[in-house]
């Protein structure tokens, strides 16, 4: 990322408060600011993306460069919520990491078929954590090259 590249957006898809906070605290041990945004199942993350309801502002709802999807959500699961980002033409090209408790072959084979870009399982430790998020910021806004995100 450029000196003069906008911060970059990570949006996280999670139920789980407690690993929502875990996922701050250590992104913020990692160095360049991300700005962390949260939704709380697939729903809310489908609403944010394509803002409608309490995200239907720009300003408060920016499209991310990156998705951080829990598996197993009420009200829509991840799965659900990947498939629907994946068909949709203006949200297929936002990269999709997988980020769950899960580490069944299953639910890996179903994820990449379903076009996720990753498939992570949650680290165990903070500092695992921490080194997780440091590698998933590197490599996806120092390594690659990103798409611009339109309507940011």
């Amino acid at each position: 990322m450029s000196p003069t590249a906008k911060t970059p957006v990570i949006l996280m898809a999670d139920d789980d408060a407690d690993d929502r906070l875990l996922a701050k605290d250590a992104l913020d041990e990692c160095g360049p600011p991300i700005d962390l945004r949260f939704v709380e199942n697939g729903e809310e993350l489908l609403d944010y993306l394509l803002r409608r309801g309490n995200h239907a502002s720009a300003e408060h709802a920016p499209r991310p460069n990156l998705i951080l999807l829990d598996l197993n959500m009420p009200r829509k699961d991840g799965r659900e919520a990947l498939q629907e980002i994946k068909h949709h033409p203006e949200l297929r090209r936002i990269p999709v990491v997988m980020f769950t408790t899960s580490s069944a072959d299953i639910d890996i084979d179903r994820i990449y078929d379903l076009g996720a870009n990753s498939f992570i399982t949650k680290p165990v430790t903070f500092e695992e954590l921490v080194k997780v998020m440091r590698s998933l910021g590197d490599y996806w806004f120092q390594v690659v090259e990103l798409p611009v995100r339109p309507g940011a």
